[in-house]
């Protein structure tokens, strides 16, 4: 499997490029680099049953955010849309994260 650089962090917003949810929008709520996937607050919402247990006191069914893979997801630029992210490296030597349509900073 190859490895691939993740280009998306915790807090950004995106919007769902395919899928079940296909053209939904949400935050980040936490990366998995290993397995290059990123999890969406509100989407791909799975119901889980849950056993009651000493952490959790009480059981049923609740709703999970599952995985989904970050190549399904675009980074929404708040002013052109959905992009791809790249990277500028500027004189003193500050590597930050541009819009690869406006080239805004990000």
């Amino acid at each position: 499997m190859t490895r691939v650089k993740m280009r998306l962090k915790k807090g950004d917003r995106v919007r769902v490029l395919s899928g079940k949810d296909i053209g939904r929008e949400g935050e980040i709520t936490r990366v998995l680099p290993e397995r290059n996937m990123v999890i969406i607050d509100g989407v791909n919402v799975a119901k889980k049953h849950q056993r009651s247990t000493k952490a959790t006191m009480q059981g049923g069914i609740i709703d999970k955010d599952m995985p989904i893979h970050a190549s399904n997801v675009a980074f929404l630029c708040a002013t052109c849309g959905p992009t791809r992210i790249g990277y500028e490296v500027s004189d003193e030597g500050v590597k930050s994260r541009t819009c690869k349509k406006c080239g805004k900073t990000i």
